[in-house]
């Protein structure tokens, strides 16, 4: 059997079994329940089956094992380059299992992406890593022992790229199809028949899988589709790469997934100024903005599909150029992926800008408010008498800005008293936050009242920190801290510079 006869029969093969294998999994599913039910962020109205990379799987290996007994060129070169296609192709089945049991039972963020960090080790200490770039003729960059980080870097950012890329009909299977395309181009052009022939089967299962995964789709991929297409092209273009002894191999992959990529790279910049978990879930990934735009799933996905196609086409005259063409084309790319984000509002510079400096004011003034926390810290606990206690709680309220603060004491003869202390310069009619917190006395019974009001400052957030500190204040240092003296109210005390009667408390 010639080469070329084989790859025409290993893709055309897994595409008739990805096709069969799917309408078979959509019935077993649905008989075991396993659906995606709607929710707040997804945009199906149904429940769908959700365990279609089951079938992308079954038929990619039954396509690229019986090459392994094939009686011709491509068949020796598999079976002397057996170790590490089993490597990638085992950690590839790892990451369907990781994603299987987390569309079965669910599975923690971190708990997915402490696997997808053992999976890429895995193909690292298998000899599948970058080590080096050829930049152009007799000029190359070596890594040396940044090869594992920056191989475990890329491998499991595509990994997470193609996991949260998939919240649309046919988007991921579509966007895979066109990485496996390019990835298997490659691998030809430089004489790499195993990656090509992963490759093909790979686009094959693809194309089969997306005849009802496509909108209205009938199934998903799941977590166990997604995780494992990206773990294995990730894997497959550091192999083309590393063989090819070109960075090409890596720039023609990376324009392919960029829509996934920068996808990923927006959300983790865009979680992080808004001061969230870089794995909590939201809507505003580029499929969500453009569906909010008014277009339809459908158009949605054929328009990432055109700009993938775009930015594929574009960095395949990489291939035969080099140098300052190469890299020019690169930028070009980059410069109108990032464009597409621009105009399909998935970033604003202007309000990124304003929310980074918003961070960064409540960053300085939450080291400002505890400094002033930790300084009212050393004086409250240096308090031996209730006067100097009040004092302290007092000079803690100045410097947090608040406006008031009145503390309701209970004498023993069950008469009352309030002291009260007003901030300096508090504007009438100002916005504030009133807070009632209790006080620990050594008496038994229900704890004294502080009350606090603070100026909101045109920040609710700032407002409740500050209270939040104070509020710590007591409880490590409430009036039960204070020595006993025999004999002594402990809730009584002159007044000073700093307390007066609240005329209409009791008592």
């Amino acid at each position: 059997m010639t080469g070329y006869r084989t790859y025409e029969i290993v893709s055309l093969g897994s595409m008739a079994v990805s096709i069969f294998v799917t309408a078979l999994v959509v019935h077993i599913a649905r008989a075991m329940r396993l659906v995606d039910r709607p929710d707040i962020r997804k945009v199906h109205a149904s429940a769908i089956p959700r365990i279609g990379g089951t079938a992308i799987v079954v038929a990619m290996f039954a396509s690229v094992l019986p090459v392994l007994a094939l009686d011709n060129v491509i068949g020796e070169a598999f079976r002397q380059d057996q170790s590490q296609l089993i490597m990638i192709l085992a950690g590839g089945l790892f990451m369907f299992a990781v994603g299987l049991l987390d569309d079965v039972k669910g599975l923690q963020p971190r708990t997915k992406f402490l696997a997808q960090l053992v999976a890429a080790a895995a193909v690292c200490g298998a000899g599948v890593r970058i080590e080096s770039f050829a930049i152009g003729p007799g000029q190359g960059l070596h890594l040396g022992w940044l090869a594992w980080p920056v191989t475990l870097l890329w491998i499991v950012g595509v990994t997470n790229a193609m996991n949260l890329i998939d919240g649309l009909d046919g988007l991921a299977a579509g966007i895979s199809t066109v990485t496996c395309s390019v990835i298997a181009a490659f691998a030809l052009y430089t004489e790499q028949p195993v990656m090509a022939v992963l490759m093909l089967a790979m686009l094959g299962s693809l194309l089969g899988f997306l005849f009802l995964n496509f909108n209205p789709a009938r199934i998903f991929m799941g977590d166990c589709g997604s995780l494992f297409l990206g773990f294995v092209l990730a894997s497959a273009s550091v192999r083309c790469a590393d063989k090819g002894a070109t960075i090409v191999g890596l720039a023609l992959p990376f324009l392919a997934m960029g829509v996934p990529i920068f996808d990923t790279l927006f959300s983790i910049l865009r979680r992080t100024l808004e001061r969230r978990g870089i794995f909590s879930a939201d809507r505003g990934h580029i499929h969500h903005r453009l569906l909010d735009g008014g277009l339809r799933q459908h158009q949605v996905a054929i328009l990432i599909y055109v700009v993938t196609l775009i930015a594929a086409g574009l960095g395949m005259f990489m291939i035969f150029v080099r140098g300052e063409m190469a890299f020019a084309i690169f930028a070009l790319v980059v410069a109108m992926l990032v464009l597409t984000f621009r105009a399909a509002g998935a970033i604003r510079l202007c309000e990124t800008i304003a929310r980074f400096r918003q961070n960064r004011t409540i960053a300085q003034e939450t080291l400002e408010q505890r400094r002033l926390f930790e300084q009212a810290q050393l004086a409250m606990r240096a308090a031996r008498t209730f006067d100097q206690w009040w004092s302290a709680a007092c000079d803690a309220a100045e410097k947090l800005e608040f406006s008031r603060l009145s503390l309701r004491l209970a004498r023993r003869d069950g008469s009352a008293k309030t002291l009260l202390w007003h901030g300096p310069g508090s504007p009438e009619n100002s916005q504030a936050l009133t807070v009632t917190l209790p006080v620990c006395d050594r008496r038994t019974g229900p704890p004294l009242e502080a009350q606090v009001e603070v100026r909101l400052n045109g920040s609710i957030e700032s407002a409740g920190r500050r209270v939040t500190f104070f509020g710590r204040l007591l409880d490590e240092n409430g009036l039960a801290s204070l020595p006993h003296a025999p004999g002594a109210e402990p809730a009584r005390a002159p007044l000073d510079a700093h307390e007066t009667v609240d005329p209409e408390a009791p008592g």
